[in-house]
């Protein structure tokens, strides 16, 4: 099975109401997509947003990645060398994690279509359904309210609280939440980088003498502060998780052995795809540190990726943050994994178990002639 050609196309799905964090407000889900053609007829899926503000990138970059450096150092190569063209990838060009995710995922779309089996199969198997938990984003405190009661009444079980705007109204937002939910769901907290060190300490010593008790805080501070993420892992009783702070596996080493924090959240267009989150995954188990499966605002491709590792590495990726399709409009991908409320089933179709893509604009299409 070898790479003979690609589509290269870009999603945009509305939002059911805007995504608002402490680093951005969103209103459109909008993904790269790559859909990697071969010599036997399969097509494999692949996607990334374009997520400036954590990796650097935007759609430009990624559309010009994929097309004219990672493409080309992958043309004519056999699917089934998964590891040599997995390298390919990787070496390609330095950072461009989304870029990279989005044709990592398709290569390994179809190298379990070539064994056909799904892709959590071949990564070792596991139980094929997840429960993930909604987001609450940034707004007044009587919204953010009524939006964790009607994530409840829905049947989630876990909700994360985006705060990180201000630190005194964060404090009440979470308490006035966890007084209308916490018999009913399990509250964690992402301030995206939007607090300092002792900002932190402060707010959650705070939600924890008044009795609110929180799963984890997750990156509270800058991603490239690690001591500030080790002054807060040591002061709080609150678990630690790490985003931007852990993208590759070096990285992850280095704070879980500085004890930086406590969870690790692992996410594809951080680390550059598939490959680099079995890594993480790995590497997490050996130190008996969990791990979170999340995602950026993207759509159902590399979300059906996330859930794949997800689901192989169950042992080490304890929590699942996959609700981003769970927050648009329409879900444009047809097959792979289904969204039901807070459960994510995945089918027993080949390779990722997509079949196509609806409503799928595509911006270039060129065809690698095979030699």
């Amino acid at each position: 099975m070898k790479i003979t050609g690609f589509e290269l196309g870009k999603l945009r799905v509305p939002l059911k109401m805007p995504f608002k964090t402490a680093l951005r407000t969103v209103d459109y889900m909008e993904d790269v997509v790559i859909v990697l053609e071969t010599d036997t007829g399969h097509k494999g899926f692949g996607s990334a947003p374009a997520t400036a503000v954590i990796t650097g990138e935007t759609h430009g970059s990624i559309i010009e990645a994929i097309r004219t450096i990672i493409l080309p150092a992958i043309k004519h190569e056999d699917i089934q060398n998964l590891n040599h063209v997995v390298d390919l990838i990787q070496g390609s060009m330095y950072k461009n994690f989304s870029a990279k995710a989005a044709v990592e995922i398709a290569v390994y779309d179809l190298f379990a279509q070539s064994l056909d089996a799904p892709l959590y199969r071949m990564l070792g198997g596991g139980e094929p359904v997840l429960s993930t938990d909604l987001t609450i984003s940034v707004d007044y405190i009587d919204k953010m309210v009524q939006d964790a009661i009607d994530a409840a009444d829905r049947g989630f079980e876990a909700l994360k609280i985006k705060v990180g705007k201000d630190m005194r109204v964060d404090i009440e937002r979470v308490k006035a939440i966890y007084a209308a939910v916490s018999d009913r769901a399990l509250i964690r907290l992402d301030a995206n980088q939007g607090w300092t060190p002792k900002q932190t300490v402060t707010a959650l010593r705070e939600l924890e003498s008044s009795g609110v008790e929180i799963e984890f805080i997750e990156q509270p501070v800058r991603g490239n502060d690690v001591e500030g993420m080790k002054y807060v892992t040591e002061r709080v009783t609150t678990a630690v998780m790490a985003d931007e702070s852990s993208f590759g596996p070096r990285e992850v080493i280095d704070l879980i052995q500085m004890r930086g924090a406590d969870i690790i959240n692992i996410k594809l267009m951080k680390t550059g795809g598939i490959s680099n989150a079995i890594k993480i995954a790995d590497i997490a188990a050996l130190y008996d540190v969990e791990c979170m499966m999340g995602c950026m605002l993207e759509t159902g491709i590399a979300v059906s990726a996330a859930a794949h590792v997800a689901v192989a590495k169950a042992n080490s990726i304890t929590r699942i943050d996959l609700d981003a399709p769970s927050l648009a409009t329409i879900n444009p991908v047809v097959g792979g994994v289904f969204f039901n409320g807070p459960e994510i089933s995945i089918s027993d179709a080949p390779g990722l178990g997509i079949e196509t893509i609806s409503e799928l604009s595509m911006l270039n299409f060129e065809k690698a002639a095979a030699s």
